[in-house]
């Protein structure tokens, strides 16, 4: 009996083990998606306190009169070097300059570096389009302001419209500044007297003075004292009049009258008027 429990247990021994064995073992694997990280950034705002800039104080207007020392003193070498080279008066190379560019300050002086108005016409080089008589019209470009003064000579000295000008004495800016209108250079009637006036304002032809080498003298002044007289008469000359000869010598036409026993005004050359009345005559 002992032996058959020993040889059952065994067998149920055994049966328990193979049926153990049979069964697979599984293994569930969960997969873990990691959760993405949140970078909080912390930004700190710096305020910058940028220099307070002082307010620019406007720039002092300048004159007219400054502008066109101004003007003068950059530019009077080469007016007067120009002068020696082509025989155009400093003092209306000058002149013309102030004027015609607004004393270096005109809008077409500032964008072409032209000093003297001077149209395209026959013109090859740089140009630029500028309100004048007419709307945008033709101007040459220049790369220096030296550069404009010389073909501004060139422009004078190569036309023959502009011959005359160089028969002309070169000290006589007079007759130059006449002599450029007849010619056709400027329209203006009064173009003539604005350059005489700018000339004699700034005593330009002193600069003329000096290219010549001559001495300067200054004009005498007239002599506004009436004409001498001898024995209280006055010989007529050519011109005079009874009305001009009573306001010389401080009278009335009526006392200039009595005195001489005239009739009417007619007088001739080489008269002799009393100017005074006779000692003997009567007074009241």
């Amino acid at each position: 009996m002992n032996m058959r429990k020993i040889i059952l247990l065994f067998c149920v021994a055994t049966l328990l083990v193979a049926c153990g064995g049979s069964k697979k073992a599984t293994t569930s694997t969960r997969k873990t998606t990691p959760s993405p990280r949140k970078t909080v950034v912390s930004r700190e705002v710096k305020t910058i306190e940028e220099p307070k800039e002082e307010p620019k104080k406007p720039l002092a207007a300048v004159s007219y009169k400054e502008k066109v020392q101004n003007y003068i003193f950059e530019y009077v070498n080469i007016a007067k070097h120009e002068m020696k080279e082509y025989g155009i008066p400093a003092s209306i190379t000058l002149a013309q300059g102030i004027l015609e560019s607004g004393a270096g300050y005109g809008e077409l002086t500032g964008k072409a570096n032209n000093h003297f108005g001077i149209k395209c016409h026959d013109w090859t080089g740089e140009r630029v389009y500028h309100d004048d008589d007419r709307s945008q019209e033709c101007f040459r470009k220049y790369e220096k302001a030296s550069h404009s003064f010389r073909d501004h000579s060139l422009f004078l000295k190569n036309r023959k419209r502009y011959a005359k000008l160089f028969t002309y004495k070169q000290d006589d800016y007079k007759s130059w500044a006449y002599g450029l209108r007849a010619a056709g250079y400027a329209t203006d009637k009064k173009y003539p007297a604005k350059l005489i006036s700018i000339i004699e304002r700034y005593q330009l032809y002193n600069y003329d003075i000096e290219v010549l080498g001559k001495t300067y003298v200054a004009e005498k002044p007239k002599n506004n004292k009436p004409p001498s007289i001898e024995n209280g008469e006055y010989v007529v000359k050519k011109g005079d009049t009874l009305y001009s000869i009573s306001r010389r010598y401080n009278l009335k036409v009526s006392e200039l009258k009595a005195y001489n026993n005239l009739k009417d005004n007619a007088i001739a050359i080489g008269q002799v008027l009393k100017i005074s009345p006779d000692d003997d005559s009567d007074e009241f």
